[in-house]
């Protein structure tokens, strides 16, 4: 049997082996930007494939929210600017029987042109009297007085019903907006996952009735997680962004299991040291918190504690 004092010179030993390998730099607790995803619409779930512990992709659809009455609602505006071509008016049969008659009216002036050159002819030569002549000018200026008529019917006819059918397609480019604002909450029906990540938490299920704001579903991706530890003000100078250092988490009552990590934000303003969190220096008051990305393997998990010594 060992001596009294042969064992408790191990002991001491031994304890202060364990003490030189669990001096750590820093400790703290995992964290990750967990994000709530919210229904945007109002009604039933129709559909709602998510499971807590889901891995989903970022885009992907994941349920829909009935949108029966907004489906009705674009329907009857679509119907509504397609009526607008039957209240419209189309000009071409009215000008075109009022051109025919322009068209009749200059030929027959061509036609009393070339008599009224006749009878200029016939006048000097005493076969036809000035009053033939006369006549036949009265004639011709009735007619041109006519064309012009027509011509200004014409101009007016198309000039009014393009007014019209101006006030009528008037309408139509606020109907469009309707239509596409009805569009955009059709579109909100779809609940669309917003980030690559894994379901921690599912709020909701298939067959409820939910409304917009309303929580759906908790999301983190969790292939990476952040490590937030705290240092004191004598610690600050010997650390900077993107140095490496090792992480510890527990494997065992008397084993740690190391990662390595990286700094990626050091906080500019002290504050005071969390109850929670045990400093190299536990006489200071005032820490500085610092973030530490550590690829996760699957065995990290949010607020776990974890250590940190600088390489």
């Amino acid at each position: 049997m060992k001596s009294l004092s042969t064992i408790l010179i191990m002991a001491v030993l031994l304890a202060s082996c364990g003490n030189g390998d669990n001096q750590f730099d820093a400790s703290g607790n995992f964290e990750e930007d967990e994000v709530i995803v919210s229904a945007e619409q109002n009604g039933r779930l129709i559909s709602f494939n998510v499971q807590e512990g889901d891995t989903l992709s970022k885009g992907s659809v994941v349920g829909n929210i009935d949108i029966t009455n907004l489906l009705l609602q674009k329907e009857q505006v679509e119907a509504t600017i397609q009526s607008l071509s039957d209240k419209t008016t189309n000009p071409a049969p009215q000008i075109n029987l009022v051109k025919k008659q322009l068209a009749v009216q200059e030929s027959q002036l061509q036609q009393q042109l070339r008599e009224k050159t006749r009878t200029e002819n016939l006048v000097k030569a005493d076969a036809a009297t000035q009053k033939q002549l006369d006549d036949l000018t009265s004639q011709i200026d009735q007619l041109e007085k006519s064309i012009a008529v027509t011509r200004q019917q014409i101009a007016l006819y198309e000039s009014d019903i393009a007014t019209k059918n101006r006030s009528v397609f008037s309408e139509k480019n606020p109907l469009e907006k309707s239509a596409a604002q009805v569009q955009e909450q059709i579109n909100k029906g779809q609940i669309v996952n917003p980030l690559s990540g894994t379901v921690l938490t599912k709020y909701a299920m298939q067959g409820e009735v939910t409304s917009a704001g309303k929580a759906l579903y908790k999301i983190a991706n969790l292939d990476t997680l952040t490590l937030r530890a705290y240092i004191t003000g004598i610690q600050l100078p010997a650390v900077k962004l993107g140095q490496p250092v090792k992480v510890f988490i527990d494997k065992s009552k008397s084993e740690y299991k190391e990662y390595p990590g990286k700094i990626v934000w050091v906080s500019d303003k002290a504050e005071f040291t969390p109850k929670t969190i045990q400093t190299k220096d536990e006489r200071a008051n005032l820490v500085y918190a610092i973030k530490i990305k550590v690829k996760n393997d699957g065995y990290l998990k949010i607020g776990m504690y974890g250590e940190v010594k600088f390489n």
